[in-house]
C-alpha cells in the first residue's frame, strides 16, 4: 500500500475528528461534571455508539481476528460471554447511577467512597485499576503501531504509529473532555462497522467465492476450528481464564461503568444498554468471521495479530476499502485510549488528588498534567511490542476482577465493611500481579482464583465487621458537584 495514501488518510482522519471535536465544545461550560459526564445530557444513540467505540478496540479487527484464527469457534463464545456480562450492567447500573446522581459524583470511586463512609476505599480502587489499565491502554497503541509498519512495509515505523496515536488520544481528550471523547466516537463507531462490513464482504464474497463456499472451505482445511477445544488452544481452563474477566468487564472495567453515570434518566440508560447489545452482536460476528477468512487465505501466520494487515496487503482488496479499514482500525483504538485516559484522569482527580482543591484547578490538572503524564506512561509501555493483543487485553482485565465483589457489595450487601473492601481489593490485586509474574499458587487457574480470593476475603471480613455502618471518616466531605470540600 503506498504510503502516501496512508498518510492522506491519517490526515482526513485528523482533520475531521479534531474539527468535530472543537465544534462540540462550543456553548460548554467547563466544569467536573461537565468534562467528565458530558454534563449527564448525553443522547441515548450517541451514547450507545460511544459505548461501543469504548469497549471494541484494536482488540476487535486485530486481536479478535487473531484469537479467531488461532483457536477457532472458541473466540467467537469467548466474546458473546462479554455481550451476556451486560447482565450486569443492567443489575448494577440503576442502583450505581441512582448513587452518583444522589451525591453528584464524577467518578466511580467517589461513589464507592461515599457509600462505605471511607475516602480510603476509592484511592485504593483508583490506584490498583490504573495499574491494570495501562497495560490494556498500551494494546490500543500497539494495534495502530502494528498496522501502519505492516501495511507501509516498514517506512512508518512502529514507534512513529505510537506517537500519531498519542497525538490524537491528547488532543481530543483535552479539547471538551467526555463531549469531544463521546462525538467523536459515535462517528468512529460508525466507521468501525461500515469499514469491518465492506472489508468482510469483499473478502468472502471475491477472495473465497461465496458464503457457502466459505464454510464448506473452513469445514473441510480447518475442521478442528469448529469445535472447542478443537485444535487445543481453548481447554476448559484457557477458556474460563479469557472469557471471567470478559463476564465482569461492564463493571469491573471504570471506563465502561463511568458512562453508567452519563445517562440523563435510567430510561435512556436502558436504550444505550440495548443499542450497544445489537451494535455489538453484529460486529462480533464480522470479526470473527474475518478471522476464519484469514485462517482460509494465509495459513502458517506466525503472529495472528498481523493477520487483518496482511490481508490488506498481500490481496487485491481496493485501496478505498483497505484504507477505510485502516481508518476504523485506528478509530476503534483511539476511541478505546482516549476514554480510558480521561477515566483515570477523573478517578486520579477524585479519589487520589489531596482535598481543598478547587473545580478550576482540578479541571486544569487534568487537561495539562495528568492526561500527558498517563499518555506518556502508555507509549513507553507499548513500546516493548507486546504479541497476541487479545491475550494482553484479557490478563490486563484479569487484576480488575479484584474489584468486582467491592463493587457488587456496594449495592447487594447488607452489611458493607470499608475493610472488607479494602482488604479484597488489595489481596485480589496482589494475587492478579503474582499470576501474571509467573508464581502460580493456584496452578493455572488465574482468572477464578483471582475473583475467587476477592470474594471470600470480602464476604469474610464482612461477616467479622461490626454491625452498623463504618463511620464517616473525618474530613470526608462532598460539594452537590462531587469535588471534594
Amino acid at each position: 500500500m503506498s504510503e502516501r495514501y496512508l498518510w492522506l488518510a491519517i490526515a482526513l482522519y485528523a482533520g475531521w475528528g479534531s474539527a468535530f471535536a472543537l465544534a462540540v465544545r462550543r456553548g460548554a461550560r467547563l466544569s467536573l461534571i461537565e468534562y467528565f459526564l458530558a454534563g449527564r445530557k448525553l443522547h441515548w444513540l450517541i451514547a450507545a455508539l460511544s459505548y461501543g467505540a469504548t469497549t471494541y478496540s484494536a482488540f476487535m479487527m486485530l486481536g479478535l481476528v487473531g484469537l479467531t484464527y488461532r483457536g477457532g469457534v472458541g473466540a467467537l463464545g469467548f466474546e458473546l460471554i462479554y455481550l451476556s456480562g451486560l447482565f450486569w450492567a443492567v443489575l448494577v447500573g440503576p442502583k450505581f447511577w441512582e448513587a452518583g446522581k444522589r451525591h453528584g459524583c464524577v467518578s466511580p470511586g467517589e461513589v464507592l467512597s461515599l457509600e462505605y463512609r471511607n475516602p480510603l476505599v476509592g484511592t485504593v480502587y483508583a490506584l490498583i485499576v490504573s495499574g491494570f489499565l495501562i497495560p490494556y491502554t498500551s494494546v490500543q497503541l500497539t494495534g495502530i503501531g502494528y498496522l501502519l509498519e505492516v501495511l507501509s512495509r516498514g517506512t512508518i515505523g512502529y514507534p512513529v504509529g505510537l506517537l500519531l496515536a498519542l497525538c490524537f488520544i491528547i488532543l481530543w481528550t483535552t479539547i471538551a473532555g467526555l463531549r469531544s471523547v463521546a462525538a467523536t466516537d459515535a462517528l468512529q463507531a460508525g466507521i468501525m462497522m461500515a469499514s469491518s462490513v465492506a472489508l468482510v464482504s469483499f473478502v468472502v464474497m471475491r477472495l473465497l467465492g461465496g458464503f457457502s463456499a466459505f464454510f464448506h472451505t473452513v469445514e473441510t482445511t480447518h475442521p478442528q476450528w469448529l469445535s472447542v477445544p478443537g485444535n487445543g488452544f481453548f481447554t476448559f481452563r484457557t477458556f474460563l481464564n479469557l472469557s471471567l474477566p470478559w463476564f465482569f468487564f461492564s463493571i469491573s472495567n471504570p471506563q465502561v461503568f463511568q458512562r453508567l453515570l452519563v445517562p440523563a434518566n435510567l430510561r435512556e440508560m436502558r436504550k444505550t444498554i440495548t443499542g450497544f447489545l445489537g451494535y455489538g452482536f453484529v460486529y462480533t460476528l464480522i470479526t470473527v468471521t474475518l478471522g476464519f477468512g484469514a485462517l482460509v487465505l494465509l495459513p502458517g501466520l506466525k503472529n495472528p495479530d498481523l493477520a487483518t494487515p496482511t490481508l490488506l496487503l498481500e490481496f487485491p482488496i481496493p485501496s478505498w476499502i483497505a484504507l477505510f479499514v485502516v481508518v476504523g482500525i485506528i478509530s476503534a483504538a483511539v476511541s478505546t485510549a482516549d476514554s480510558i485516559i480521561l477515566t483515570l484522569s477523573s478517578l486520579f482527580l477524585q479519589d487520589v488528588l489531596p482535598k481543598g482543591i478547587s473545580e478550576h484547578k482540578r479541571l486544569l490538572f487534568a487537561q495539562f498534567l495528568f492526561i500527558p503524564l498517563l499518555c506518556l506512561a502508555v507509549f513507553f509501555f507499548a513500546l516493548g511490542r507486546f504479541n497476541l493483543i487479545a491475550l494482553l487485553s484479557v490478563t490486563s482485565s484479569l487484576g480488575l476482577l479484584s474489584v468486582v465483589p467491592t463493587i457488587v457489595g456496594t449495592f447487594f450487601s447488607r452489611q458493607k465493611s470499608d475493610r472488607a473492601a479494602l482488604l479484597s481489593m488489595v489481596l485480589g490485586a496482589v494475587l492478579a500481579l503474582l499470576q501474571l509474574a509467573g508464581v502460580r499458587i493456584f496452578g493455572g487457574w488465574t482468572a477464578p482464583s483471582v475473583l475467587g480470593v476477592a470474594s471470600g476475603v470480602y464476604l469474610l471480613t464482612g461477616l467479622l465487621a461490626p454491625r452498623g455502618h463504618p463511620p464517616q471518616r473525618e474530613g470526608q466531605k462532598y460539594s452537590r458537584r462531587g469535588a471534594r470540600a
